[in-house]
């Protein structure tokens, strides 16, 4: 599985304003409505999704990474949503460290086996600390683009 077959181009933001867990979500989820990939009238429905999920335990990996997702019945299809914290945020990690790189992923209801395996290969790929360093560096939405679609690439 490949993580442009389920990134969203135009839900990208390059510099994060939230510090707070919950508005960093709101922020990408935002950026998803924006991008056309959910509809407005979801919004407070998947945020509670998203919020609930953070509730069983922090979506911070650790290494400065973060992958909120939940599954909701306002998509069709997998979606993710990639953002960038300059500042960096407390979303209560596992290793205690702010988290720079975000990926919102929100998957149908019933798809459990490409909601599994787009959560593992991003925290794959997110191992890597190259792969996290060109993120952080990266300058706009396209060299995220290029950065990932490499790694898409590569690594399958």
């Amino acid at each position: 599985m490949k993580i442009m077959e389920f990134l969203s181009k135009n839900a990208i933001v390059m510099d994060i304003k939230s510090n707070k867990k919950e508005d960093v979500i709101r922020e990408l989820v935002d950026a998803l409505i924006e991008g056309g990939d959910i509809e407005k009238h979801y919004r407070n429905k998947l945020m509670e999704a998203l919020m609930a999920r953070e509730v069983l335990g922090s979506t911070a990996i650790g290494q400065g990474v973060a992958i909120p997702h939940a599954k909701a019945d306002c998509v069709d299809k997998l979606v993710a949503a990639f953002g960038i914290s300059k500042k960096g945020v407390d979303f209560d990690s596992l290793d205690g460290e702010p988290a720079y790189i975000f990926f919102l992923l929100v998957a149908p209801q019933d798809s459990a086996g490409p909601h599994l395996k787009a959560l593992a290969r991003i925290s794959r790929l997110l191992k890597d600390k190259y792969f996290r360093d060109g993120l952080r560096a990266s300058a706009d939405d396209k060299a995220v683009i290029k950065i990932i679609s490499q790694e898409d690439e590569k690594k399958l």
